[in-house]
């Protein structure tokens, strides 16, 4: 008797199939968010500080699809154009700690044991700290505002990539090619920028792209409690502080912009997620 039934789907196959969507829906938010960093006035054609307290606190409508605040302002408005001061927020500070922490590993990936010994204690001893305190202690110190604030993440986030910066460099170092050019007389300084640097950043942009959503948490974190930008910027966090006095009344205040953080670090973690996984031949 020949069996004419068909085969069941392989674990390989039903991956796939959710492989698609897990990946397309990311990226289609995300493009949403960059065109509202880039061109908010496709999005909206209001002005994210116009006041209107005739129209405070009103519900989502068609007139309005966030509803008003206390102040009577758009919400969807102030949220889109939100996104550029929290993407942009996020992405400087995300660039300055790549870029802190990929010299320090560099350094001490490359140095002599003293120095490695010294730089990477030094990160130990700051990665002890939460990211959202040692940004605290770091403004104590200076003053709130957005400059502060992005210098602030970016020391927080910076002995993060400092110690896979350094592992990486000590790994490329011990490999066979690496110490067969020191043996053929390439200085250290060409043999760094030629051979160790390219293979060591191949890994950063896809964790970058991790820890950009973790940056946008933590600066909403910050601008909710006062260190970021000031009222009236429509930040994301900032309007997570206006709104909380109204909660129990007007929810969609807090809910929406909240939500739209939520969705946006969220599709930023599947897309890196991904790309990491595709960079490790996990694909």
């Amino acid at each position: 008797m020949v069996d004419i039934s068909l085969p069941a789907p392989s674990t390989i196959d039903l991956r796939s199939r959710w492989r698609v969507p897990a990946t397309i829906v990311p990226l289609a938010l995300l493009a949403v968010v960059v065109v509202a960093v880039v061109f908010p006035s496709l999005l909206t054609g209001a002005d994210p500080l116009a006041a209107n307290p005739l129209a405070a606190l009103q519900g989502p409508s068609g007139a309005h699809w966030f509803g008003t605040d206390q102040l009577g302002r758009d919400v969807f408005t102030r949220v889109v154009y939100g996104a550029r001061y929290s993407l942009s927020i996020g992405a400087a500070a995300t660039a300055l700690s790549v870029l802190a922490g990929g010299i320090i590993g560099l350094v001490a990936g490359l140095a002599p044991r003293v120095v490695d010994e010294l730089l990477s204690r030094a990160l130990d001893v700051l990665s002890a700290f939460p990211e959202v305190l040692l940004a605290l202690l770091f403004i104590a110190f200076t003053e709130p505002g957005t400059p502060s604030l992005i210098l602030a993440i970016a020391l927080a986030f910076a002995p993060r990539y400092g110690r896979i910066v350094r592992a990486q460099t000590l790994l490329v170092r011990r490999a066979g090619y690496v110490e067969q050019a020191l043996t053929l007389g390439l200085s250290r300084a060409r043999l760094a920028w030629r051979h160790i640097l390219p293979n060591v950043l191949g890994p950063l942009p896809i964790l970058a792209t991790i820890g950009l959503g973790a940056s946008i948490v933590n600066a909403a974190a910050l601008s909710f409690l006062g260190m970021g930008p000031q009222p009236p910027s429509p930040e994301w966090g900032a309007m997570l502080a206006e709104s909380r006095s109204y909660l129990r009344v007007a929810w969609w205040t807090a809910i929406l912009p909240g939500l739209a953080l939520t969705v946006t670090v969220v599709s930023l973690t599947a897309v890196g997620r991904r790309l990491q996984a595709r960079f490790e031949g996990r694909h």
